[in-house]
């Protein structure tokens, strides 16, 4: 049985190493696009115009997001217990209280977003704040806590760059490719030529996986780092109990942002994880978020 602490910090080792191992990938993969167009200045054109998209998305996240959900603002006085919970995390966790938000679901579920820890935010759903007694509610916001703690949108901004790169120069190559590029076609090789196109092809696809993939370590992480917030793994594993039985779909869920939610917000369609499936889905299969977190020691 792993403690809380191992848990958390393989979750973070595992992290990095994804996100490391994409960095090598995308450089190589550049490398590779760069000596088929004998030009390197494409590269700076992509990484500039790929930056440039996802550094507007990452300063303004918290309103994206929360016009995207239709979130409301939660006043204490509609929810006094909810914002005594989330302000003794803060307290514990050494961050300042987030802006909290309803959205008005019936599905239980929350998110957190935000650039970082002063422009916080944490919405929950109607129907959390009505399934969930007060420990389990207590685990929940703790993950999303958790989430501003670890500056998981920070991270995630990284790995959408790298995948925005990968797309924009598989389609700048690919083009160019159909199009034409003169003499130059000439002049390149025909293996590299067919590995380069191999590369616009994959690459992309292999970006997204390695973009879930961090996306799922990240739930990991606020796991552990919630249940250490806590001190009390059982509360958030009831809570997560709970959203399993449950196959409320939500009208507000939709694909840009459902990587944020505590859950799969398009549970009203879940089918059973087999190994390919679980390459694709932004989180982990719950009963594997249960099960380690009812085998974790305080």
């Amino acid at each position: 049985m792993a403690t809380l602490w191992t848990q958390r910090d393989s979750n973070i080792r595992k992290t990095w190493l994804l996100v490391t191992i994409f960095l090598i990938v995308v450089i190589s993969i550049g490398w590779v696009f760069a000596q088929v167009f004998g030009d390197p200045a494409i590269l700076v054109i992509a990484v500039v115009l790929s930056i440039l998209m996802s550094v507007g998305s990452y300063w303004w996240s918290d309103k994206i997001v929360i016009a995207s959900t239709r979130a409301r603002p939660l006043p204490d006085e509609e929810a006094p217990d909810l914002h005594n919970i989330i302000e003794n995390l803060a307290i514990t966790a050494g961050i300042p209280k987030p802006r909290i938000y309803r959205v008005d679901s019936s599905q239980p579920n929350a998110f957190a977003t935000g650039r970082d820890p002063d422009h916080a935010v944490v919405a929950v759903t109607s129907g959390l704040l009505t399934m969930m007694n007060r420990t389990e509610l207590e685990g929940v916001l703790a993950h999303e806590m958790s989430h501003i703690g670890n500056r998981d949108m920070l991270v995630s901004t990284v790995v959408v760059v790298l995948v925005g790169f990968l797309q924009l120069l598989s389609d700048i190559f690919m083009r160019s490719v159909f199009w034409g590029r003169g003499d130059r076609d000439r002049n390149t090789h025909p293996a590299l030529l067919i590995i380069g196109m191999l590369l616009a092809i994959l690459a992309p696809l292999a970006g997204i996986l390695i973009q879930l993939a961090v996306s799922r370590k990240r739930e990991y992480l606020a796991d552990a780092s919630g249940a250490l917030l806590t001190r009390y793994p059982e509360g958030l594993a009831s809570a997560l109990e709970k959203l399993a039985r449950d196959n409320t779909p939500m009208a507000q869920a939709n694909h840009a942002t459902a990587h944020l939610w505590l859950d799969d917000p398009y549970q009203g369609k879940k089918t059973p994880a087999l190994w390919f499936t679980k390459l694709f889905m932004t989180h982990p299969p719950i009963e594997d978020r249960i099960r380690i977190l009812r085998g974790m020691r305080v």
